[in-house]
């Protein structure tokens, strides 16, 4: 038997075009939002339900890769975000707001599983490249909230000797931290000295070796676990190491 939500949260096919749902109470914004993604290939609309309730219905019926959901579809965001996720466990989240979050609803949020955050006045350009990104299991959340999230971690970590799996070289920890503190990978390979290709090989196999999806896991597991260094980051190894 299938569970709730199974349709909606299944994965696409490689090469298949990413599917949409738009939530959001304004119909003109869904008649905009429309017209962007119908010149954009492989982004396939596949449902503009304009309540909570409708929402809730589509996210069930309806196969899905990212939902736009629109905050002001309900008073209370975060519970109406667990009741998504419950029903369409895997599918990703892109929470629309009409004006910036506080901490800590951006912290709720990112915890209930939200995948990015973006001002529904985002330009089409950026929206586009949000859902591209957020399908393909990469986080949309700025440095801010990238730094409230690590500072709200960091006060859960329990610091101590990491156990052998988690020790990390030198390089690895410096990009670990660089990650923490919300670097972008040119951002890193600047510091670093060395190129994106670079950076993203090691953060492939850090991925692999912790089991996590991408950088915003990434940075919460490390937190969690005490491996990101606060404030004064590792020297950089010498060049070659």
């Amino acid at each position: 038997m299938s569970e709730p939500g199974q349709a909606a949260g299944n994965v696409a096919q490689a090469g298949a075009p990413i599917r949409v749902i738009l939530a959001d109470t304004q119909s003109l914004y869904r008649v905009g939002i429309r017209k962007i993604f119908a010149s954009e290939d492989g982004i396939q609309l596949v449902a503009q339900p304009e309540t909570l309730g409708h929402t809730l219905e589509a996210v069930a019926k309806t196969p899905a890769d990212v939902l736009l959901f629109g905050a002001s579809l309900s008073r209370e965001p975060t519970e109406a975000l667990a009741q998504i996720l419950e029903r369409a466990p895997t599918l990703k989240v892109v929470l629309l707001i009409d004006k910036p979050l506080r901490e800590e609803e951006t912290v709720e949020c990112v915890r209930r599983g939200v995948r990015g955050i973006v001002s529904r006045s985002i330009p089409p350009e950026l929206l586009v490249r949000c859902v591209r990104k957020v399908a393909a299991g990469e986080p949309w959340l700025d440095k801010r909230s990238v730094h409230w999230l690590a500072e709200a971690y960091r006060a859960q970590a329990h610091p101590g000797t990491p156990h052998a799996k988690f020790r990390l070289s030198e390089k690895e920890q410096l990009i670990v931290s660089l990650v923490t503190d919300g670097r972008r990978n040119k951002e890193i390979a600047l510091e670093l000295g060395t190129s994106e290709q670079v950076v993203k090989n090691y953060l492939r196999r850090i991925y692999e070796r912790f089991g996590v999806a991408d950088r915003l896991e990434l940075a919460i597991y490390c937190l969690q676990h005490g491996l990101a260094k606060r404030g004064g980051r590792p020297a950089p190894p010498p060049a070659g190491a």
